[in-house]
């Protein structure tokens, strides 16, 4: 296993998991921001507000990107185990 290989091996760890956590970190950024303004607007300074539509709107966001979330990890994690003999030698 050569340098080259785990910098090329984690490299790609990062991206998937950057490519996993972008949809979740976008959506509770974009809820929060909505909460936020709805608040300034009408003077709710209430600390929880935020919390049920942050759930819901990520809770919505696994629903729909769910699917190709799964198919990104197991593809993957499928490739590093084929390439385990290759990294081995």
């Amino acid at each position: 296993m050569t340098p080259d290989s785990v910098m090329i091996m984690g490299r790609e760890a990062i991206e998937v998991t950057v490519m996993m956590a972008a949809p979740l970190l976008g959506v509770a950024l974009v809820v929060g921001l909505l909460v936020s303004i709805f608040q300034a607007a009408t003077q709710i300074n209430e600390q929880t507000l935020s919390f049920i539509p942050k759930l819901l709107g990520i809770l919505a966001t696994l629903v729909l990107a769910g699917p190709w979330m799964l198919t990104t990890m197991t593809d993957y994690l499928r490739q590093v185990l084929v390439n385990i003999p290759n990294l081995v030698t």
